[in-house]
């Protein structure tokens, strides 16, 4: 679990997250929103992709 919380790949997406939030609550309401979020979803989905892929080569390399 901490290889994920100590990512940097991760941090920054659920920094990025945040904002995301942010332009929820303030924003209008339209089809740029649902792409905003189709975007950070994918983000964190290829930064826990990439962490655990890491993970994985450095198991298979001990």
């Amino acid at each position: 679990m901490r290889k994920y919380l100590f990512s940097g790949a991760v941090v920054s997406a659920i920094f990025s997250g945040i904002g995301v939030v942010r332009a929820t609550a303030a924003g209008p309401r339209d089809w740029r929103l649902l792409l905003m979020w189709i975007s950070w979803a994918a983000s964190l989905a290829i930064a826990i992709g990439t962490v655990a892929e890491e993970a994985k080569d450095g198991e298979l390399l001990s």
